[in-house]
């Protein structure tokens, strides 16, 4: 057991469906009349660009990482060689907090769309939650989703990656047909205002843009798995990213070009309603876009089992976290108790009813930029402490690159912070407070069981293997 390795099964298609799939997600479906709402049209685009910006800065970073160290838990590993142990744990236990919130965020999500095909499924009423009450089928239909989806993972990558392509390919379809039909049938007048409550709106929004984007990440967390040439890892993830940021953007376009401001605030599910109307008023366009947004659930769904799934393996195999969370199954070669371990926190997620959707965005969110900001810090000490590292993606000008990226990095960390008008609320803090209590419980009792030596001895080994390998 102790030799077994992940395998290396994962192509071009593959590992562009699996990052992109991941990034796209539900968020389209649910969230794009808000983002309009909140900001206007062209100030949703702003946000976007902005943010997509910064997201493709931190993705180059990542990039030319990636591509020197493909190791499971990738960002483990570059803060370790970069900063040392503790960052290199504080580093992991974020993004590992940002990926378990999209997975809890899709179990509620996937509850959430079924409204809009079966409008009257959701009885049986339990409790009330922030306003929302939370009904027995709501439930049912979010954790009977989550308990697929832990089965998909669970036997094996390979898989999970078809499905992810197949269902990429079902999104793609609807959102070309939304974007096509919304540029025929639309028109200007809809899409103002153009800017809503000022640079207000657009930080709202901007708030947003880094759990809608996260995904590409899932990439250096399945390096291992990936049987590509190095450099391929660095171009595939950047171009995932960008394929992203035009995605998001083409969708707020369509949205508001076919909607007017009156019924977007009216509609349930705005993405869905712009698709019928854009095709005279069609329940069943409608449909089609709302099966794009369930594969988008499942895409990003299994993607985020599987970057959770290597980052929690990764921390365990170096005496991190419990030693058995880094096992792999002896038929599936799958990290299956750390599968395990993410589906029985994330199938509980419906019990928390839709408010649970915000407090998982921002508080996932926050995670994931501190996770970003150690890799652009990690990227900017290594080019300075190891500049003759092989880096088969090397990044041209990458310093500048690097201090953008950290720069950006802490301006959105701050947008999270009291007293801004995108601050966090309390049950947002609260999630990120037992998220830190958790994590030292584990890295202390874990190390002291471990040794410091021996986890130091398994990270310096495997990242010297990999250089052996080049």
């Amino acid at each position: 057991m102790e030799d077994q390795k992940l395998i290396k099964v994962l192509g071009n298609k593959d590992t562009l469906a699996l990052a992109f799939g991941a990034m796209i997600g539900w968020g389209w479906v649910v969230t794009a009349g808000l983002w309009i709402t909140e900001a206007g049209s062209l100030g949703a685009i702003i946000a976007f660009v902005i943010g997509g910006t910064m997201v493709t800065v931190v993705g180059l970073t990542y990039a030319e990482l990636a591509s020197a160290i493909p190791l499971a838990g990738g960002e483990m590993f570059y803060a370790y060689k970069a900063m040392g142990r503790l960052p290199s744990f504080i580093t992991t236990w974020a993004i590992v907090l940002g990926y378990i919130s999209v997975v809890a965020f899709e179990a509620v999500a996937l509850p959430t769309v079924f409204e809009y095909i079966v409008p009257s499924y959701s009885t049986g009423y339990m409790y009330t939650i922030a306003g929302w009450d939370v009904n027995f089928t709501w439930v049912a239909v979010g954790m009977l989703g989550s308990i697929f989806i832990a089965a998909v993972n669970y036997r094996g990558i390979k898989l999970a990656s078809f499905l992810t392509f197949i269902l990429t390919a079902l999104i793609i379809v609807a959102g070309i047909l939304l974007i096509t039909g919304s540029s025929i049938a639309g028109n200007v007048e809809n899409m103002k205002p153009f800017i809503e409550k000022g640079s207000t709106g657009i930080l709202v929004v901007l708030l947003m843009t880094p759990f809608m984007f996260v995904g590409f990440d899932v990439i250096p967390q399945a390096a291992e798995e990936i049987n590509l040439p190095r450099k391929r890892i660095g171009q595939l993830l950047v171009f995932s990213v960008v394929l992203a940021v035009v995605w998001y953007i083409a969708i707020i376009f369509g949205v508001s070009r076919i909607l007017s401001p009156s019924e977007i605030n009216e509609s349930n599910l705005v993405t869905a309603d712009a698709m019928a109307k854009a095709f005279g008023d069609s329940k069943m366009m409608g449909n089609i876009l709302v099966l794009g947004g369930v594969g988008g659930i499942l895409t990003s769904w299994i993607g985020f089992y599987v970057g959770g799934s290597r980052a929690i393996y990764a921390l365990a195999r170096a005496g991190m976290l419990p030693k058995a969370l880094g096992e792999l199954h002896p038929k599936y070669n799958t990290p299956y108790k750390a599968i395990l371990l993410i589906a029985g926190l994330t199938t509980l997620a419906p019990l928390f009813g839709r408010p649970a959707l915000v407090w998982l965005v921002d508080a996932g969110g926050l995670s994931l930029v501190v996770a970003w900001l150690m890799v652009a810090a990690s990227f900017l000490i290594l080019r300075k402490t190891d500049p003759n590292m092989a880096r088969p993606f090397y990044l041209k000008g990458g310093s500048t690159i690097g201090i953008i990226a950290l720069i950006m990095s802490i301006g959105v960390m701050i947008l999270y912070m009291p007293g801004m008008p995108s601050a966090l609320s309390m049950p947002e803090w609260v999630i990120i407070l037992v998220w830190i209590v958790l994590g030292f419980i584990f890295y202390t009792t874990s190390i002291n069981k471990f040794g410091k030596d021996e986890s130091d001895r398994y990270m310096n080994g495997e990242i010297e293997r990999i250089f052996r390998d080049e």
